[in-house]
């Protein structure tokens, strides 16, 4: 067993145009002084870290390292959520999703595609810079507006998707395989790796890439009413990054686990600020840690009632309170006396 590391704090949500929140230092110590160790960095903000430099420079990469060790903290991971978007994109999202990418690329699919693939592989390359052994992202889309079968779907239609995803993807873990990083697919609705049964779909679709791996972050199955306990008991060995984000589902006589159309507030699935929701954050916790999970705990605030700013400054005590320093001895050690094995073909009754 290990000692889950942390607490640590993805910066997207709290990244801004105003100070502390406009740049790495001004984040990082603010970060600091709420008590975390740990900072996971969205690569898409420029005001925060420069994704194409510290892919091609490991004198930035020292730079950043040494600028957030003067603060105490260490990079848990890169994030590549928006660029991971856009690498798979179902037409319906064109829209929507066209604002994540480069301005240069924006209203043409193909070129958008390729400045995402292309960004992946700059992450791969900067994560090694950083020597970071994980980075978290998510898989984008090409079947999920069909998830509910209703019309009908087409015989063949999610095996052809899935087939198309792989080939996207297995290029792009095979530079994070030559980098020595894990990627970590955040299983969430609206992605096509959205439970586990996707993620097994998509994990045989890529040959059971060693480096194909899961962003675990339970709220996400909170509001699909999935059992995030066993989750971690099934794909355990796939596991290798950790959101810490708290939820709740509360199903009433008008709405349910598809009541997306309501404002946040009003949905019966709600992200909450940590300890506010229905997560088994002990549990969790708990398994992780008999499972071996070394890595870190990454808070990411998404709480539909409470400020960011209370729900980061909480948020570090939460986390720190629910990691399991492992113990080094069992606790009935002091019964116990050295290996005799005369004694134990005795206690065996086996010289009888």
């Amino acid at each position: 067993m290990r000692t889950i590391k942390g607490p640590a704090i993805f910066l997207a949500q709290f990244a801004s145009d105003n100070a502390p929140f406009n740049s790495l230092d001004g984040i990082a110590g603010w970060a600091a002084g709420l008590g975390y160790a740990g900072i996971q960095i969205p690569t898409w903000d420029g005001r925060l870290f420069d994704l194409k430099k510290a892919a091609e420079s490991r004198a930035y990469c020292d730079e950043i390292k040494g600028l957030l060790a003067g603060h105490g903290l260490e990079i848990t991971e890169l994030s590549t959520h928006l660029q991971g978007q856009l690498v798979a994109v179902h037409p319906a999202y064109d829209e929507g999703f066209d604002a994540f990418a480069a301005p240069e690329v924006r209203g043409n699919p193909q070129a958008r595609q390729a400045w995402a693939v292309e960004q992946m592989r700059l992450a791969a390359k900067a994560s090694r810079n950083l020597g970071l052994s994980a980075s978290v992202t998510f898989s984008g889309a090409l079947a999920y507006p069909y998830m509910y079968p209703w019309p009908p779907r087409p015989k063949g239609l999610i095996e052809t998707a899935f087939a198309e995803l792989a080939r996207r993807w297995r290029p792009i873990l095979d530079a994070y395989d030559a980098a020595g990083v894990d990627l970590c697919y955040e299983i969430h609705p609206g992605e096509d790796l959205f439970d586990g049964a996707t993620f097994e779909r998509f994990l045989e679709a890529v040959g059971n890439h060693p480096r194909c791996a899961i962003n675990y972050d339970p709220s996400h199955f909170v509001l699909q009413a999935l059992d995030y306990l066993a989750f971690i008991d099934i794909y355990h060995e796939r596991i290798r990054a950790f959101h810490v984000k708290d939820a709740e589902l509360n199903p009433t006589g008008r709405q349910g686990v598809y009541g997306g159309f309501a404002s946040w507030v009003d949905r019966a699935g709600r992200f909450r600020s940590l300890g506010d929701g229905q997560v088994d954050f002990a549990g969790i916790f708990s398994k992780l840690t008999a499972y071996g999970y070394g890595s870190w705990a990454v808070l990411e605030w998404e709480c539909c009632l409470k400020h960011p700013e209370d729900g980061a400054r909480e948020g570090a005590e939460f986390i720190r309170s629910h990691i399991i320093r492992v113990t080094e001895t069992a606790f009935d050690d002091f019964a116990a006396g050295a290996a005799d094995e005369a004694a134990n073909r005795r206690a065996l009754g086996l010289d009888r």
